[in-house]
């Protein structure tokens, strides 16, 4: 008998990718009876010999030696029940009054995938589900927990019987759900909105299914956290936190593993780091020893948590490991070791919750930042499929709010459950090897086709909203449909038979137009004529290129080597002594980590760069040409020959009424262990640079005063990032990237990466993505940084409609630092309407929410849905208004019920 090998081969310590002609046979198998009192005396003895190793030169070590040796002496006598009388009365001997507690919980962390890809994932809950009941139909002691609302919902699909078996035990509190999310997900790149979903979805299922509410969030295995967790969790109620991968940092220990976390907006959450440092313990007196001896909050907590049970491929706790924890329940020169659930553990450490240290901001992990960029077809797709979705629900809410939920009760229905669908996609592809991009290739196909199932899903959702909302009849016209909570004015693509006025024909045959769109809403998409035309000349070899608002050069090999803002003099690129810098370099570096390939980027790769678009590098350049020379859009075009593998082509473009330069990039991808990298050499000086986070953005150091700021060398980001002095900077802006690097006056953009295991063919491919730069003065607040990122991610939307109905707005905002980022039905198919938005600029604010429907109440709702304390409002002409005050980086629900 043979089967195909999905799991990695192993070539020394390193995950290769897995071998496909590799097969295994069956030649034997064996079927035992248990003898018991063998079985236990073996367990007896190997307790006590662990002990004795541990314990020695204690005397209580030499009191199991002796106890051990007394055994084997009655055994070879064969008094086996004078042997076992005499592990008996040792293991009796009880610890003080003070012996510090272990809570031993049994867990069986899965990977929804990795070295495997979800359908194994499937067939690995049944198993590891069904031996842990077997198990507790023994030990009635034995508690179990399990995270990830997805592997329950599979083990109820696919496992019927299965899954009412556990919940039986779970009815007992002996198999409990953890955790609160659909997945345990990457805790860096997914956003905010992504964060609230993942534990909407996970709660319901647990609640629906099983009547329980998680109360923690469990995430033992990921890649970093960031800042903005502790924020998110307070808006789904909770409180307790739970993980241990900072114990893999490279250079410094983290100092607590029992603490309280405050986020950026000043929430703070208990947070324990097992001082086991692991989620698969064996239930070994040694580890007991080290969880105790590695605590690093003695004296302030006398009690931590002992996850224990095979992970990773789940399997969970065995036999062997429930009979050392029997023993080791009370034994003297051990720390006491009790069953606990994960509500009992909590519930003692919060009675010490006072003794606890506190830590500020993101909890960086100084290792496996090179999956903010390995697998970037992951990180598109899922930044497209989270605005996609975005936008879907806003147009579903519109059309439930200006029809009413009688006329759109259907349409309703139906939506939500393919919303449901879509959004579980996409959180099943945010598991943390999954979208990190640390998988075998054998998983990416089936997690693209996922990902383009659910914005197939969004857009039909948006299709059947619009369509309900426009209806199909009357004379059309094309609109502008803007998604966001402001007015726009942006340049847009257009077809059209004839020219219109103020159009600029396009390279492609179809025509750029200025046109404008009010805050959620639509409007004709006539052209405007700009103000300022954009203008192109050449001067000595450098494109200049202007537009009223800023002023850039680009030198030949695509390099900006100037860049202002209009009524400004200070360039982001030349020094005022003419000492040239520049911005867009691309830069290769050499990327051979000491051991996970496509997980880590150690920092001594930044000691090997190479920039390709620089005269002089020896590499291929086709010099700049100006393609499009405005008046409403100027195309710039050059490309290089990386290599016989790998060639990019980009587009550098300047719109009309556009606040940055857009560098279009087309690249086909085929190196081995490279790193390549777009790097901004620039005139600022700046102590810290601003990254944007989930609901929010973080501050960090540019300098490497200490191991601590030396170690985030590759750090992670949203939309943008903004290096600046206090009233004038430069902001990056990106459509599908999240690895960073800001150090002195320099800021760079990951772009791709080439790791070869455990995938060898990762990102060997063609790649398309935009960044553009944003020069500006003022702070990044006053600049609006924040909205500019949004409108780069989320461009004007085209679309024919009744031309009745052409011009309308949904929500708009009075004041400033508030963002609307949801605008979604309830989950409840009631009709009401879920609105939730963030303070992003990190300070105080008053606010007024203005919106175009006919409210009958508002609520504080937090991010389950679940409706709390009403709000004062107005309705006046149609037109409902609220009053909101905000805290800095806050994250606020409202829940609104319409009037029929």
């Amino acid at each position: 008998m043979a089967a195909n090998r999905i799991m990695g081969a192993s070539s020394g310590d390193l995950i290769d990718p897995p071998d496909p002609a590799l097969f295994f046979t069956l030649s034997r198998a064996e079927i035992a009876r248990l003898d018991t009192r063998v079985y236990k005396l073996t367990r007896d003895l190997e307790v006590l010999h662990q002990l004795a190793q541990q314990l020695i030169p204690d005397q209580r070590g030499y009191q199991a030696l002796y106890t051990a040796n007394q055994m084997v002496n009655s055994i070879t006598a064969g008094d086996d029940s004078g042997a076992s009388d005499l592990a008996d009365q040792y293991l009796a001997k009880g610890n003080g009054a003070r012996a510090h507690t272990l809570a031993a919980i049994g867990n069986c962390h899965i990977d929804s995938a990795w070295l495997w890809p979800y359908s194994e994932t499937k067939r690995k809950v049944a198993r590891s589900f069904s031996s842990q009941l077997k198990l507790m139909d023994d030990y009635p002691e034995f508690i179990f927990v399990a995270s990830q609302a997805q592997q329950w919902a599979w083990c109820k699909q696919y496992y019927p019987e299965l899954f009412e078996r556990v919940k039986a035990r779970v009815a007992e509190g002996r198999f409990l759900p953890v955790g609160s999310t659909w997945v345990e997900m990457d805790g860096n790149i997914p956003s905010g909105e992504s964060f609230v979903r993942q534990f909407l979805h996970g709660q319901r299922f647990y609640q629906q299914e099983l009547g329980i509410t998680c109360k923690e969030f469990w995430l033992p295995d990921t890649f970093g956290y960031s800042a903005q967790i502790p924020a998110l969790m307070k808006h789904v109620g909770l409180t307790r936190f739970l993980t241990q991968k900072l114990s893999w940092n490279t250079v410094n220990k983290f100092p607590h593993h029992n603490f309280v976390w405050e986020g950026i907006d000043g929430t703070p959450v208990l947070a324990h780091f097992p001082p086991g440092e692991s989620y698969g313990m064996s239930v070994k007196v040694e580890e007991a020893a080290h969880t105790v001896d590695n605590l690093q909050d003695k004296g302030r907590v006398s009690i931590s948590a002992f996850l224990f049970g095979y992970g990773d491929g789940g399997g969970g706790p065995t036999q062997d490991m429930l009979e050392r924890t029997r023993r080791l329940k009370d034994t003297d020169g051990c720390p006491k070791m009790q069953m606990m659930t994960p509500d009992e553990f909590f519930g003692q450490l919060e009675k010490e919750q006072h003794n606890l240290c506190r830590w500020v901001g993101e909890l960086f992990l100084e290792r496996h930042n090179g999956t903010y960029t390995t697998q970037a077809a992951m990180k598109r797709l899922c930044r497209q499929a989270e605005f996609r979705l975005r936008d879907a629900e806003f147009l579903l809410t519109q059309a439930v709010a200006v029809l009413g939920i009688s006329t759109t009760s259907l349409l309703l229905k139906q939506s939500l459950e393919t919303l449901e669908g879509a959004w579980k996609k996409v959180m099943l592809n945010q598991f943390h090897d999954v979208l990190p991009g640390s998988g075998i290739a054998l998983i990416y196909p089936e997690a693209e086709r996922l990902y383009q199932e659910a914005m197939e899903a969004a857009l039909a959702v948006w299709n059947a909203a619009a369509d309900a909302i426009f209806g199909s009849d009357g004379e059309k016209t094309q609109v502008a449909l803007n998604t966001l909570q402001w007015a726009r004015t942006e340049v847009v693509k257009v077809a059209s038979s004839t020219a219109q006025k103020g159009a600029q024909r396009a390279e492609d045959g179809l025509q750029y137009a200025l046109v404008a769109a009010p805050p959620m809403g639509s409007a004709p998409a006539q052209a405007i004529v700009p103000s300022t035309p954009v203008t192109v000349e050449v001067v000595d070899g450098v494109v200049v290129v202007d537009n009223g608002l800023l002023r850039a050069e680009i030198n030949s090999w695509g390099q900006v080597i100037s860049l202002v803002v209009a009524g400004d003099d200070r360039d982001v690129f030349r020094k005022a002594d003419g000492t040239q810098l520049a911005g867009n370099q691309l830069v290769l570096f050499d990327d051979q980590p000491i051991y996970w390939d496509a997980w880590d980027v150690m920092d001594y790769h930044l000691e090997t760069p190479t920039v390709l678009n620089v005269e002089g590098s020896g590499y291929a350049v086709t010099p700049v040409t100006v393609v499009e020379s405005g008046p409403v859009m100027a195309r710039l075009r050059w490309g290089i020959t990386i290599s016989p593998n790998s060639s990019l082509t980009q587009d550098i473009e300047l719109a009309a009424a556009s606040p940055y330069l857009t560098c279009s990039t087309s690249v086909t991808w085929g190196e081995n262990r490279k790193f390549l990298k777009a790097v901004f050499d620039t005139n600022i000086r700046a102590q810290n640079a601003s990254f944007d986070i989930q609901f929010g953005h973080l501050q960090r150091p540019t300098h490497v005063n200490t191991s601590w700021d030396s170690a985030r060398y590759e750090v992670c980001g949203h939309k943008w990032a903004d290096l600046s002095e206090p009233d004038w900077g430069m902001a990056l802006l990106n459509d599908s990237k999240y690895g960073w690097m800001a150090r002195g006056h320099q800021l760079s953009l990951s772009l791709l990466r080439s790791p070869k295991a455990p995938d060898d063919t990762a990102d060997m491919r063609h790649h398309t993505f935009q960044y553009a730069i944003l020069p500006h003065t003022g702070t990044l607040q006053e600049a609006e940084v924040v909205r500019r990122g949004y409108e780069f991610n989320n461009p004007l939307t085209l679309l024919q409609v009744p031309q009745d109905r052409a011009e309308w707005s949904a929500v708009s905002v009075e004041g400033t630092g508030a963002v609307v980022h949801t605008v979604k039905p309830a989950e409840d198919g009631t009709g009401d309407v879920i609105l939730r938005l963030y303070e992003s600029n990190g300070a105080k604010t008053k606010i007024t929410l203005k919106l175009w429907w006919r409210v009958s109440s508002v609520a504080e709702c937090d991010g389950l849905e679940v409706g709390g304390a009403a709000l004062p409002f107005t309705l006046s002409d149609g037109v409902t208004t609220i009053p909101l005050s905000l805290a800095p980086f806050t994250i606020r629900a409202l829940r609104l019920s319409l009037l029929a």
